[in-house]
């Protein structure tokens, strides 16, 4: 007989309810120790809770704060009076300028630009043979090349035959090689036309002459320079001409990275008799307000790590890492960094107005702070740079805090591993309260049969007592 079967027939013999019984005995047998697990399990629960809730405020504050630094708004940058004529941009590693420059834009640089009469139908065969691209310094008057000196670059050939004779595979022949031109079809309803685009300056102009097969003629008409009529240009090449603080120089590009040091400039557009003043601007606005964030950054942080470590109620109130980390932010404000030991710059946040209250908290006396930042900005500036100054600072502690063997990791892990033996405790509990229960119930099962048979055997002796005295 199966303990299931044996539970469906429990109390017929004593008339008592038996499942009910053992469930009872067996679950007051067990209540303190599950009880005890089950507090102990939920408090594992919160501490990991708590050391993920620190663990992401910490790595958050650090991870913003090293993204601002670095994206460049709290370092000084250069400025353009004018960037639709030219814009300007610090180059890696350089410092911007700590003069302004008078710059005048009177040309800006472009690339030689050429098309062919319209061809009807841009996949039909042109013509085979070799175009041949040379570049040097040519002259042009009403859209005809007049004049050419080839540089002294290596012409390029590019080979057309049946497999690229349409002037969609002559485009692509040409794009395919490389050379500095490149080129597009331009379709209208009336057909297409082949445009040929140089690169800028003034030495970039260039020919493409063509030797056509006999066989294959036709090619000729896409011929650019000297003596062709079948083409048209119609920009001509030229550099960029500036003058800087009225001293004009020329340069191939309209990019120009070695004119003033550190800087690159990007002519947009020409304006002749225009000064665009390049100078620099410190970012007092962005510092005050990156300092401000965090002394309210530091303070939610500071406000969790409290809750979390409160000696009553906190879940971590004696975990040996959130205690440490308490410590370590405690003295951020006293950090030292080289702000360039200029006499009287500050070194610490401290020392431009971040103060420290009673309880653990920053608040910013904004005096102190407008006063630093109007006789030292470049030490302010120079206290949030991203790779030495405070959020490379943060983001040390926040390594050292979130350490996974001595920091909140470490913590996290221990944690984790009492979790799981406490599962095993659990399920453990479970089998024996399990065991006890088929063990109890078998035990009464026997009690219950003996009590029937004893009652049978009482009922048998009332009926014969009860038939003597009958008959008497």
């Amino acid at each position: 007989m199966t303990v299931e079967s044996i539970a469906k027939t429990l109390g017929s013999g004593s008339g008592i309810d038996i499942s009910a019984l053992v469930t009872s005995l067996v679950d007051a047998s067990f209540a303190n120790k599950n009880a005890q697990l089950e507090r102990r399990s939920e408090t594992l629960t919160a501490q990991i809770s708590g050391l993920s809730r620190l663990k992401q405020g910490i790595t958050g504050f650090s991870t913003a704060l090293s993204s601002i630094a670095r994206s460049g708004q709290l370092s000084t940058q250069p400025t353009s009076s004018n960037p639709a004529i030219v814009g300007v941009s610090l180059m890696t590693g350089a410092t911007p300028p700590a003069t302004t420059t008078a710059l005048e834009v009177r040309q800006i640089a472009q690339g030689q630009v050429a098309h062919s009469n319209l061809i009807a139908d841009r996949t039909a065969p042109v013509g085979q043979g070799t175009l041949t691209l040379t570049f040097g310094t040519g002259t042009v008057a009403n859209g005809a090349m007049t004049g050419f000196a080839p540089g002294g670059g290596t012409p390029f050939d590019i080979v057309i035959d049946e497999t690229n004779s349409s002037l969609d595979g002559i485009a692509a022949a040409i794009n395919g090689k490389n050379s500095g031109v490149t080129a597009s079809i331009l379709s209208d309803v009336n057909g297409a036309r082949l445009v040929l685009k140089g690169p800028t300056g003034e030495a970039l102009a260039f020919e493409m002459t063509v030797a056509e097969d006999a066989g294959a003629p036709g090619l000729a008409q896409l011929a650019v320079g000297r003596g062709a009529t079948a083409t048209t240009i119609g920009t001509t090449a030229k550099d960029a001409i500036v003058a800087i603080d009225g001293i004009p120089v020329q340069r191939a590009s309209n990019m120009i990275n070695n004119l003033i040091p550190g800087l690159r400039l990007d002519l947009a557009s020409a304006a002749p008799g225009t000064n665009v003043t390049i100078g620099a601007a410190a970012p007092t606005d962005a510092l005050r307000t990156v300092t401000e964030d965090f002394v309210a950054t530091f303070n939610d942080l500071m406000a969790m790590l409290a809750e979390e470590t409160a000696p009553q109620t906190g879940a971590l109130s004696r975990d040996p890492a959130a205690a440490n980390m308490k410590r370590t932010l405690a003295g951020i404000t006293l950090v030292q960094i080289n702000t360039g030991g200029a006499p009287g710059a500050p070194t610490t946040l401290a020392a431009i107005g971040v103060a420290t209250n009673r309880d653990g908290s920053l608040r910013i006396d904004a005096a102190a702070l407008s006063k630093a930042l109007a006789e030292h900005p470049t030490a302010v500036e120079k206290l949030f740079a991203a790779s030495t100054g405070i959020p490379a600072k943060l983001a040390s502690i926040s390594t050292q805090v979130t350490n996974p063997t001595t920091g909140l990791g470490g913590s996290e892990a221990s944690y984790t591993r009492q979790q799981r033996q406490l599962s095993d405790e659990q399920l453990k509990a479970m089998e024996q309260a399990e065991n006890m229960r088929t063990r109890m119930t078998q035990q009464f099962a026997s009690m219950d049969a003996k009590v029937a048979a004893y009652k049978s055997t009482q009922t048998f002796l009332e009926q014969q007592i009860d038939a003597w005295n009958a008959q008497r």
